[in-house]
């Protein structure tokens, strides 16, 4: 119990450290699309392309969500995925102990916004590195697939953005889609893997 609670207050003072987080609202299977470009993506931007583009955290971050680094649920009906990268500085060098908080919607595209189903936050290791096991998100109206982040070094700004999967076929009618935000999906076994790298601006 007091561990629980120790590991509360100490994400409560890391976000506080940083600005408020923005929360304006934002409208809003596994495509063939996906599979198609899993071998033919570049790599994602890297720490000499400047900062990650910020996003909107739209309207359903939800704070105090547990720490873990699987956000698999019992009875998810999703494709099984593998998510893992670095947290960098704008310099190359590695943010040890980035907090990294994830959250995405369900297989019909609906959002837990009374419990913690898909959200959670974990720290990056001594060398920048996460790894998140979860699963492919539905589509939530209006929007292509998605998923939502908050990375932040210790006492620093966070960064709110959005990660995007390859070959989705609404991803040019989503008007928040950057192809800066694109996750570079690899290999044809399962789960699928996917890696991107966060860069943030800390000078």
């Amino acid at each position: 119990m007091k561990a629980d609670q120790d590991l509360r207050s100490k994400r409560r003072e890391f976000l506080a450290a940083g600005a408020t987080l923005p929360l304006a609202l934002a409208t809003g299977t596994l495509t063939v699309g996906i599979l198609a470009q899993r071998t033919s993506l570049a790599a994602t931007p890297d720490c000499g392309d400047g900062p990650t583009p910020r996003q909107t955290a739209g309207p359903f971050f939800k704070p105090e969500s547990p720490l873990r680094t699987s956000l698999v649920e019992a009875g998810a009906s999703r494709d099984a995925m593998m998510l893992s990268g670095r947290v960098l500085s704008t310099s190359c060098k590695p943010v040890t102990g980035a907090l990294i908080d994830f959250w995405h919607c369900d297989a019909q595209g609906n959002y837990d916004n009374r419990g913690y189903r898909f959200r959670g936050y974990q720290f990056a290791d001594d060398d920048g590195r996460f790894s998140l096991q979860t699963a492919v998100p539905g589509l939530y109206p209006g929007r292509t697939r998605h998923f939502h982040v908050i990375v932040q070094a210790p006492n620093r700004r966070p960064l709110t953005t959005q990660l995007y999967f390859p070959g989705e076929r609404l991803n040019e009618r989503d008007f928040l889609f950057s192809p800066a935000l694109v996750m570079n999906v690899s290999g044809d076994s399962a789960p699928m893997r996917a890696q991107f790298d966060f860069v943030l601006n800390l000078s």
